[in-house]
């Protein structure tokens, strides 16, 4: 079957964040969002019928994730990720940031240094801190485009922490870390006596010839210290039904991370939530595969327009996610002067890159999952505006 991303979806007014809080974000409602990680696409077609076949049943108590829920998780990682998991160590999590929140209380003490790899995903910082926790910042090394991990400096700061948040495809950066990239990251955390905490929701968005590589398959040791988190919710466009994944193969881990999420008593998330996992990790292989060939190509067009039009903006397309990290420092304007330039003049909405942290300052965050026309409009819009100064 052939699917459709070409098609734009009117989304105004349907109470969704990207397009219902412009204003309030860019400070007017004349911009074209390019900016939060949330598809344009509408949802597939098998995961309509789930939520129909679902609602046609009168009933909505509460519910229970039954085999079905779980081999579809245990397939499609071993499928996709060659990671052979069991049903014991899978939990529910109504989204990925609560997940690395919980797991941040389960597994640290208030006051302990929980380490990040800045620029990096905005609430990886902001929950360390409403946790009561200290962010241990290890800034990646930006080789011409190309984000690397510091390890040396990764080495100093892992001494101050208790744990690493990570990420992994990176956000915004669009890396996918390398296995000998990870067994480094693991080495160093097991010398520390660090446990991992790995944001893995973007690991069905990469692009050939990457390959993602679930960290704590790499060795029972780092099996033993972390936990991982992932979710069809961005891999489908499913986001507001709340369904994620935590996997803690380490029974302490576990043990742990068990007591502390029995305490808010989120473990039953929705019904619709359950049945649109199921059907999106048993049926949706081929349209997660058309959809990387259609973001490839709205990658290549942003990153050979900036090359021939605006030479000064550096924007290299990412091994993973569906964004990209543009570098618009070569325009000579600040960052506030950039934010202002791109929403009052070219009227694009782009993530800003400072919520990132201050290594994001001049860059900015564009959002590819959207039709091949509105990718094309925002870079039109850059150029033409750019071009009257």
């Amino acid at each position: 079957m052939t699917y459709d991303f070409d098609t734009i979806v009117k989304r105004s007014g349907s109470s969704c964040i990207k397009y219902d809080t412009l204003k309030e974000t860019f400070g007017t409602e004349d911009v074209l969002p390019m900016w939060i990680a949330d598809m344009d696409f509408p949802a597939a077609p098998f995961i309509i019928d789930a939520i129909m076949r679902r609602a046609m049943h009168p009933c909505f108590g509460y519910g229970i994730r039954e085999d079905d829920y779980y081999g579809a998780i245990i397939n499609w990682v071993k499928r996709h990720n060659n990671w052979d998991i069991k049903k014991g160590w899978i939990d529910f999590t109504p989204g990925v940031v609560a997940g690395f929140s919980f797991a941040i209380r389960a597994l640290t003490e208030e006051g302990d240094g929980v380490l990040i790899l800045p620029p990096t995903y905005p609430p990886f910082a902001a929950q360390i801190k409403a946790n009561g926790r200290k962010v241990v910042n290890c800034p990646m090394v930006n080789n011409e485009g190309h984000f690397e991990i510091d390890f040396e400096l990764m080495d100093k700061k892992l001494a101050e922490a208790r744990a690493i948040l990570f990420c992994n495809p990176h956000n915004p950066t669009g890396r996918v870390f390398t296995e000998e990239e990870l067994r480094k990251i693991g080495e160093l955390c097991i010398k520390h006596n660090v446990n991992i905490i790995s944001d893995e929701i973007h690991s069905d968005l990469i692009q050939k010839p990457y390959h993602h590589t679930h960290l704590a398959s790499l060795s029972p040791e780092l099996m033993e210290r972390t936990v991982t988190l992932i979710a069809p919710t961005k891999t489908f466009n499913i986001a507001g039904l709340s369904t994620s994944v935590m996997i803690t193969p380490g029974e302490a881990l576990r043990a742990k991370v068990r007591e502390e999420l029995n305490r808010y008593h989120v473990e039953q998330g929705n019904l619709f939530g359950n049945a649109t996992l199921i059907a999106a990790y048993n049926e949706g292989d081929e349209w997660l595969e058309q959809l990387l060939d259609y973001i490839k190509g709205n990658m290549t067009l942003v990153s050979d327009f900036f090359a021939e039009k605006m030479p000064e903006v550096v924007a290299k397309p990412s091994e993973g996610t569906y964004m990209m990290w543009l570098d618009f420092r070569g325009l000579g304007m600040t960052h506030e002067e950039l934010c202002k330039f791109l929403a009052t003049e070219a009227h694009v909405g782009l993530n800003d890159g400072s919520s990132f942290g201050e290594e994001g300052r001049g860059f900015m965050r564009i959002n590819l999952a959207t039709s091949r026309e509105m990718v094309q409009t925002a870079l039109d819009r850059i150029y033409e505006a750019w071009s009257k100064r």
